[in-house]
């Protein structure tokens, strides 16, 4: 029987045994090479103490730097500076093949890609932005000169278009510089969200729900649904987040807010609750969560701007609105919306059509 491919993860962070959700959207994809004969060790830069999650094993940089374990591939999640990058520039000798997994604030400039912040956050003053552009500027010169040269090793994966256009603006390199050894593949929805569907005969209890696990940073939009609920008295709205917007600007009546974040199975049930998602955005590279609104089968509103058009465009249970119109009447759109279902499910995003891409590149590149 042959070896099964060894690979090497580097995350920022990583979820945990006791219920912390970091990244999650690594497990899964983790899980997934491990379903399909891959072995897996993940490389978590703010673990203190080695452990184990669903069977992949989670170690320190310390105890990276005291194994001999040979890995046949090297997978870089969201790589940043501080760790992917002094990690590669120490060890990157070691790994014949590399993968770089970029999922956006990695390789944008903070500043101008995204919306500013609610006056309120620490990061809106002028002195934190400043800050921030000058270390956008020093990353993206980093990457710049260094990526290159490990082209002839490496694969670089985006999670949409946008990001892949936005990353060779930013940096200013042209795909062939990388020998065009870029590609496109989008994160999986998980399990809960392909395997079942919305049910629509559930007894609904809101009208619109929206789960964001901080809703302070403004690119989601909590100030619109606030709006939107006020110009819609005779809606009720359930928004499920953690966030201070609320002790800054007076919530809406209709809007019931529950504090905290929900596991899959529990997002599932009170999807059920619901007529309709409401996900508006500002800015995304892709807003997996929406696909998972989306790919579960319940009705959904979100933003029209680029990148839903690019994640959206062709979903039959998917409508875009003006992050602009928060007055507009909801009630039309939702009733012409819920009047569809149920949707079929549209598969772009099941794990076959995605991380399945993944596998096979893996695969690919590691019996080179």
């Amino acid at each position: 029987m042959e070896n099964p491919i060894k690979v090497l993860v580097l995350a920022a962070d990583y979820s945990h045994p006791d219920g912390r959700i970091k990244l999650h959207y690594i497990h899964m994809r983790n899980m997934y090479y491990l379903g399909h004969g891959i072995d897996v060790a993940v490389i978590n830069f703010r673990a203190d103490k080695a452990y184990t999650l669903e069977s992949i094993p989670v170690i320190t940089l310390k105890d990276y730097q005291a194994d001999e374990t040979q890995y046949d591939v090297l997978i870089c999640h969201a790589p940043n500076i501080r760790n992917h990058y002094c990690f590669l520039i120490k060890y990157q000798k070691r790994f014949k093949n590399i993968i770089f997994v970029f999922h956006g604030h990695e390789v944008l400039r903070l500043n101008a890609a995204y919306p500013k912040p609610f006056p309120f956050m620490k990061n809106a003053t002028g002195i934190w932005r400043a800050a921030q552009n000058a270390y956008d500027g020093i990353k993206l010169r980093l990457w710049k000169g260094y990526l290159p040269k490990l082209a002839k090793k490496s694969r670089y994966v985006f999670v949409s278009g946008w990001i892949k256009r936005e990353f060779f603006r930013n940096t200013r390199l042209k795909p062939q510089s990388l020998i065009n050894n870029d590609r496109i593949i989008s994160n999986a929805v998980g399990a809960a969200f392909e395997n079942q569907s919305y049910d629509p005969k559930a007894a609904k209890e809101y009208d619109f729900f929206t789960l964001r696990s901080n809703f302070d940073l403004s690119t989601y939009g909590v100030d619109i649904i606030n709006k939107l609920a006020l110009s819609n008295p005779a809606l009720k709205f359930l928004l499920v987040g953690k966030g201070s917007f609320f002790t800054h600007v007076e919530k809406a009546p209709n809007l019931t807010w529950i504090e905290g974040t929900l596991p899959h199975d529990e997002i599932v049930r009170t999807l059920n609750k619901c007529r309709c998602g409401l996900m508006p955005t500002r800015q995304d590279t892709q807003g997996l969560m929406s696909c998972e609104f989306a790919t579960y089968g319940i009705p959904l509103i979100t933003s029209d701007i680029e990148i839903c058009h690019e994640v959206f465009d062709g979903m039959e249970n998917v409508a875009l609105i003006s992050n602009q119109d928060t007055s507009q009447d909801l009630e039309p759109l939702l009733d012409k919306l819920t009047s569809g279902v149920p949707y079929k499910k549209d598969p772009r995003y099941f794990a076959e059509n995605t991380v399945m891409k993944e596998v096979d590149l893996i695969r690919e590149i590691a019996v080179r």
